[in-house]
């Protein structure tokens, strides 16, 4: 403390001046850093909330005591924290949707309500039960679903219901694929609902994907998509990945065609009834002459002829139907008109007797066998008009852009990173100040000139000299110690004995006599006063 007060009482005002600043902004950036160290590290928990689930979420954290920050629409707590408060929140509902589900039921009671009511309710809850489930998808932040039921009134005449679905994507747009899928899970949810009946949207109001006639046929693009990959992992299974070049053409019907066909076979008969009629017929005759005999009782007249007569006749009547066949045929937009496939393989390398690289075409025989399998791979028919062309020819080597991506050493620690970052700074900032700032000032005051001390020898000697002296240059000599001659106080060199230090030592003294005077008068004063 005692020579920190001397280096203080030799500093000028000024300099007394700049050391207190300095050590004011030390302190102070010290304090700051420090603080900003021990602050926790803060971390996204929820954002793009709406409102009034951001207010819940916010409730919800202020009754638990949990500092976090609001920055625009994004919530912010400590990291340590962000995980067990999500699994905590969810637990309770939170962060809650905006669209309510099948729960809307359950506030329907048996009385005072209405099949409107009912029916109202529970469209209602269908929308918000399809929304809660396309939020879900990581590519989806909002969606509204509107459904437009048909009538259900015994007096109008059914109509069939239709959808519109409104997205807002959380980062990405959304592709024609993820609108297809969307279309299909409404259509699949809702009774009577077909895809095409689906409007999907964006946040910017276009429709996304065409709507689609004919849901069963799939594009052209789709079919030339199916069969490419289907040929190219074919092909690379062979020559190897990125060998192998395959494209493919659809030609499909776009048009609607029905055809109606009725023929009649003349010689084809169907019986298609029997009627079967039977008939018999009895008849009995009799004769007599008429005498005087027949007229007497008892004669003989009353012999006589009897006849008896019968006859059956059947008659069958059979009624046939001339062969009729009815064909209806209804071909729709997706069939395949005509196919044609592109397919080029990379050869072989190989060194010849020189020692250069050539290039080898595959061989044919090879090249037929592939050729088969893709014919084989994509349904073939000669009868449509289908081609298949394949061909070996060199592909150039292309070098991949970028550099590999590999597992660094820092991903297996789990260090947070601002901490780092804040503790780095801090250290920087100390450095710089101490180096820059007080380093210097405290040199500065160390080179002020002062009385030099005489130290008395151990053998009861004369004092010798210890201190610092200047040239007219600037330049300072290291310290002097001696010791006079037959114990005078004449100075001696002590450290320094080269006698080029001596010589400049002895010509400094001619140059400043006055001041050399001076030095031994107050050595001679002080050993007086020890005496």
């Amino acid at each position: 403390m005692q020579q920190i007060g001397t280096v203080w009482a030799s500093l000028g005002r000024r300099k007394q001046i700049i050391v207190a600043g300095a050590a004011v902004v030390v302190f102070l950036s010290v304090l700051a850093m420090s603080r900003l160290v021990t602050s926790p590290s803060m971390t996204l928990l929820y954002a793009g909330l709406e409102s009034g689930a951001a207010g819940d979420i916010v409730r919800a954290l202020d009754q638990r005591g949990v500092t976090y920050e609001i920055r625009g629409g994004s919530i912010y707590v400590p990291g340590s924290q962000r995980d067990e408060l999500r699994m905590t929140l969810a637990s309770e509902g939170l962060p809650a949707n905006g669209n309510r589900g099948y729960e809307l039921l359950d506030t329907l009671s048996g009385f005072g309500t209405t099949s409107q009511m009912f029916d109202a309710a529970y469209w209602r809850a269908k929308e918000g039960e399809l929304a809660r489930t396309i939020v879900s998808s990581p590519h989806v932040g909002q969606a509204r679903v509107h459904i437009a039921s048909g009538s259900t009134s015994p007096f109008q005449p059914s109509v069939s219901p239709t959808a519109s679905v409104y997205l807002v994507p959380s980062g990405a747009k959304i592709t024609v694929e993820q609108a297809k899928a969307i279309r299909f899970l409404v259509a699949s949810a809702v009774t009577g609902l077909a895809p095409e009946d689906v409007a999907v949207i964006d946040s910017s109001g276009a429709v996304i994907g065409p709507q689609e006639t004919a849901v069963a046929a799939d594009t052209a693009d789709d079919k030339a998509k199916v069969l490419r990959d289907r040929v190219l992992r074919l092909v690379e299974a062979r020559v190897g990945p990125g060998n192998a070049v395959v494209e493919v053409s659809v030609d499909t019907v776009t048009e609607t065609e029905t055809i109606r066909e009725r023929r009649f076979d003349p010689k084809g008969r169907v019986a298609i009834s029997t009627d079967v009629e039977e008939r018999s017929d009895t008849s009995r005759n009799q004769s007599s002459d008429v005498t005087v005999a027949s007229n007497l009782p008892d004669g003989d007249g009353n012999g006589s002829d009897e006849s008896n007569s019968s006859a059956t006749q059947t008659r069958e009547r059979i009624n046939y139907e001339v062969s009729e066949t009815e064909l209806e045929v209804l071909r729709v937009p997706g069939a395949i008109k005509r196919l044609t496939v592109a397919v080029l393989v990379n050869g072989t390398r190989t060194t010849d007797a020189t020692g250069a690289e050539i290039f080898v075409r595959m061989a044919q025989p090879e090249l037929d066998a592939l050729e088969e399998l893709v014919a084989s791979a994509v349904g073939f028919d000669a009868d449509r008009g289908d081609v298949i062309t394949l061909k070996s020819l060199e592909l150039p080597n292309v070098e991949p852009q970028g550099t590999l991506a590999t597992a660094s050493v820092w991903q297996s620690l789990h260090l947070d990173t601002m901490s780092l970052i804040q503790m780095a700074v801090l250290a920087m900032v100390s450095l710089i100040m101490g180096l820059f700032v007080i380093r210097p000032i405290l040199t500065g005051s160390a080179a002020v000139p002062a009385l030099p001390s005489a130290a008395a020898p151990a053998d009861g000697g004369a004092p010798y000299l210890v201190g610092e002296i200047s040239d007219a240059d600037g330049q300072e000599f290291s310290a002097l110690t001696g010791q006079g001659e037959n114990g005078g106080s004449v100075p001696a060199i002590g450290s320094s004995a080269s006698e080029d230090a001596v010589g400049r030592l002895r010509a400094m003294i001619g140059d400043k006599q006055e001041e050399t005077v001076e030095i031994l008068r107050s050595w001679l004063e002080e050993n007086k006063e020890k005496v």
